[in-house]
């Protein structure tokens, strides 16, 4: 069949096999152009490891630190006529690279939340790689169920106590319009909590620990975003806000937990950036946009692989983490200099409709979207007839 993109809202609903694997090849040149990390892991566990942070995180381990890796997640397979999800394509791309490159690399797609899969990846563990010394907690998902009462949660975007009201971006247009979202009700920030929450990497990381698969020294990391004001009331402020809060505490929980085996858990602040999940954030299509703007101009732009890339180089295993006086490592710092939030500030206060696209980089957010589910790489002949059957080697 031939692959087109389907955009319906903040979604596209197709994926391009071979556009994801050159996605995924990209990725791995620029983690393998900066050279070896130093002192960088060497068997590592992703949970949320097939697109996003999680997805960069995994190349990163394993093409800067030859490090050998065990993913998780939660997709489709294609089928003869209907692609896969785009995590799909990219762990068979990552797999078949890491193949090439004598790496180890097995994947379990499944629900990352229920006690089975924990099980099974544990097992895993013990038969191949006795341990590991890295395990990346990387999960967004809307719905959660719960592994022991079986109570399924969904996850909200919503601010607390007030109607929010703000300039807000049309993606599929490109209109500058206002968008306004009613605040949560009910139990509306208790059921994000327990879905974006940090409950579920406690229950891997107790998990892990008991099964005795953690090595001595280990390192676990969850991603968060704090981003400036004109965002909060939707995210840090907001139902998602609460969620990141208990994910700082369980991340203090578990450097107690972890202090017998000398290990540490992290919580990593990351740059704003088009995501499957940050497209779905009302506002911050928006700010994403000037943003861009503004960071490509001074040469301090990065994507997801450089993000991750320099989180492992240069903080998680340089011996100088850098943490703020939270204890969160921060590799938002680029994003959040001052000049940068004041001029991106400014051309909030200023951008419509029609100045947008002298003040916004909507092109490049509308690239990095599509680049998202494999559309728009060089050298990928889109007119091509793909099959959209494509297996992951240690799943088929």
């Amino acid at each position: 069949m031939i692959v087109a993109p389907k955009i319906r809202g903040f979604i596209c609903t197709t994926s391009h096999p071979e556009g994801c694997a050159k996605h995924i090849a990209e990725q791995i040149a620029v983690v393998k152009s900066r050279g070896p990390i130093a002192n960088g892991p060497k068997k590592v566990l992703v949970i949320g490891s097939s697109t996003g942070y999680g997805l960069s995180s995994r190349i990163a381990a394993a093409f800067g630190s030859n490090a050998a890796t065990v993913g998780v997640f939660f997709e489709r397979p294609g089928e003869a006529d209907r692609t896969a999800t785009t995590g799909w394509y990219n762990t068979a791309a990552f797999e078949n690279e890491a193949k090439a490159a004598g790496l180890y690399a097995r994947s379990f797609n499944g629900d990352a939340y229920s006690d089975a899969v924990k099980t099974e990846v544990i097992e895993a563990i013990k038969a191949d790689l006795g341990q590991v010394d890295c395990v990346i907690y990387s999960l967004a998902s809307p719905r959660r169920t719960h592994p022991k009462t079986g109570e399924v949660f969904k996850s909200v975007l919503k601010p607390i106590g007030e109607v929010y009201v703000n300039k807000n971006l049309n993606t599929t247009t490109g209109v500058v319009n206002e968008v306004s979202i009613e605040p949560a009700q009910g139990d509306d920030i208790e059921q994000t909590v327990a879905v974006m929450g940090g409950e579920d990497w406690e229950l891997w990381i107790d998990a892990l620990q008991s099964a005795g698969v953690l090595a001595d020294g280990v390192q676990t990391v969850s991603y968060s975003y704090i981003g400036p004001e004109v965002t909060w009331p939707i995210y840090k402020n907001g139902t998602i806000g609460r969620a990141k809060e208990d994910l700082e505490r369980v991340q203090k929980a578990l450097d107690v937990k972890l202090a017998p085996i000398q290990g540490k858990a992290w919580v990593s602040v990351n740059k704003a950036l088009v995501t499957q999940a940050s497209s779905a954030i009302p506002v911050v299509p928006l700010y994403i946009s000037l943003l861009y703007k503004v960071m490509k101009a001074e040469g301090t732009h990065e994507d997801c692989i450089e993000q991750m890339d320099r989180l492992f180089r240069e903080r998680l295993y340089s011996g100088n983490p850098q943490p703020d006086e939270a204890g969160r490592i921060r590799v938002d710092d680029w994003e959040m200099k001052p000049h940068v939030q004041d001029l991106v500030g400014q051309r909030w206060a200023e951008v419509n409709t029609e100045n947008f696209a002298e003040l916004g980089d909507f092109e490049g957010y509308q690239s990095s979207f599509l680049r998202l589910f494999g559309f728009g790489l060089a050298g990928v002949d889109y007119s091509a007839e793909t099959n959209p059957d494509v297996k992951i080697p240690s799943i088929g």
